[in-house]
């Protein structure tokens, strides 16, 4: 599976963005998707997942009742949409598959990922 992030970008405090994940090769049906990000001297953390039929969302308490994350199969894609967004968003957010039937916070269990997108909050 081959991922591409996009959407990434400048916003102010409060602001929103919506970030897209296209995955091409195998099934893209098949995986859970989830979004990651890593702030600057940080670990990446996990932020949303989604199960394959999008009928289960996961979120990290930090950005609960902010972000939602959705995605359409008959696209090959996922989205982040991110509002009421905070300086301490800024990150580059990555975009991951897991073929795991149940989700897995911890990054290292991911098995593909995408390349990244930067967001950056200002104050």
């Amino acid at each position: 599976v081959q991922l591409q992030a996009s959407g990434g970008g400048l916003v102010q405090a409060g602001g929103s963005l919506r970030l897209s994940c296209a995955a091409s090769g195998r099934t893209f049906s098949s995986y859970f998707m989830g979004w990651f990000r890593q702030a600057p001297g940080k670990e990446r953390e996990f932020v949303a997942a989604i199960s394959w039929s999008g009928g289960r969302t996961y979120y990290a308490d930090s950005v609960k009742g902010r972000f939602t994350i959705s995605r359409e199969n008959a696209k090959n894609t996922v989205y982040l949409q991110m509002n009421s967004l905070k300086p301490e968003d800024t990150a580059v957010y990555y975009c991951a598959a897991d073929l795991s039937t149940v989700v897995r916070r911890n990054p290292s269990l991911w098995d593909y990922w995408g390349q990244g997108t930067l967001v950056t909050v200002s104050s």
